[in-house]
């Protein structure tokens, strides 16, 4: 199948997931994933009528950046882990980090976001499996607390939500216990009310889990195998 055939065959199931959670399948967006994937195809993709793109790695999208700076209306995501030192390049590029994992990085992006005279929105990452191979934060763990807390005092980022990425497993029902527990921990953030930060975007599900995803409340589903094909080696 083409990459336009898959967009719409992903986006049924979406649409199909919403509306068995009782929810509005224009709530949920759909993002491509789309590392380690040549411009060509991330055009295929964006001519299918896709909007927003999530990649990896800050230098293998510097390096394709610029030939795609056409593109009208597109929203660039940033949703791997991003070391300190290469923050300042991200906030230049992404439209939005989703994958804040600590204060120092909080502080690093905002600094330059100010630099750069642009307001940034982010997403905390929340490693919910505490698996020791992923990042993220721990969701009761004192750096997040300290985030949430400090999140009034910075000039420049948009606190939007919340984003993980649960353990693997060959049945996708293995995924809604962390995923309901984003959720929950999203509801719990969003009743305290802490200043300059909105819960509204919980960024959970891909391309094998994002159906349950959904169903646990989603509102934004990374999809790059189901829409590109298997990953190309870098």
């Amino acid at each position: 199948m083409s990459i336009a055939e898959n967009v719409i065959a992903v986006r049924q199931r979406v649409e199909a997931a919403a509306r068995r959670a009782g929810r509005v399948p224009s709530d949920v967006t759909l993002m491509a994933v789309s590392k380690t994937w040549p411009p060509d195809h991330i055009r295929e993709a964006y001519t299918a009528g896709l909007r927003v793109f999530g990649e990896s790695r800050v230098q293998e999208f510097a390096g394709k950046a610029a030939s795609l700076n056409d593109l009208r209306d597109v929203e660039w995501h940033m949703i791997g882990h991003l070391q300190t030192n290469k923050a300042a390049k991200a906030a230049e590029l992404f439209n939005t980090i989703d994958s804040v994992d600590s204060l120092r990085l909080a502080e690093r992006l905002d600094d330059t976001a100010g630099k750069l005279g642009k307001k940034l929105p982010v997403l905390l990452e929340i490693n919910g499996g505490g698996e020791a191979a992923k990042s993220g934060l721990a969701p009761q763990s004192r750096e997040l607390e300290e985030i949430l807390r400090a999140a009034a005092h910075f000039e420049s980022l948009e606190f939007q939500g919340l984003m993980t990425v649960p353990p693997y497993t060959d049945d996708p029902e293995g995924a809604r216990p962390y995923f309901r527990t984003l959720r929950e921990l999203r509801d719990q953030i969003a009743a305290r009310k802490f200043p300059a930060v909105s819960m509204e975007v919980l960024s959970m599900g891909m391309s094998h889990d994002f159906v349950v995803a959904i169903e646990e409340g989603s509102t934004c589903v990374r999809v790059g195998t189901a829409i590109f094909g298997e990953r190309m080696k870098t």
